[in-house]
């Protein structure tokens, strides 16, 4: 299973990003290798459509769940109609890698 999880940079020692559409990292993690990749969200700055825009990114790189503090209601319908989990985060203090462990320790 492939989670996505908002970053604000690309190491697991990055803050945890607040925003879906405009995070400036997606970072993910793979729960079965325990492996993770960052890549960059290149519509963080669109104009317009973010949402979206990443939303179709996420599904792209496969993921079944998306961690985020934020998602607009465009982004929300899209995520919704491809299946793909959202589990909303309010606590911006959270860096990744306290993020990967949560996810962890709910499997044991």
């Amino acid at each position: 299973m492939k989670t996505i999880i908002t970053s604000l940079g690309d190491s697991i020692d990055a803050g945890f990003d607040l925003k879906f559409g405009r995070a400036g990292w997606f970072c993910i993690y793979d729960r079965e290798s325990k492996t993770t990749n960052f890549i960059q969200n290149s519509f963080k700055d669109s104009n317009g459509g973010a949402g979206t825009k990443s939303s179709e990114m996420v599904a792209e790189l496969g993921a079944n769940q998306v961690i985020s503090g934020h998602f607009g209601p465009k982004a929300k319908d899209l995520l919704e109609r491809l299946n793909i989990q959202m589990v909303t985060m309010d606590e911006n203090e959270l860096l990744v890698v306290d993020i990967i462990n949560k996810l962890e320790n709910a499997k044991n």
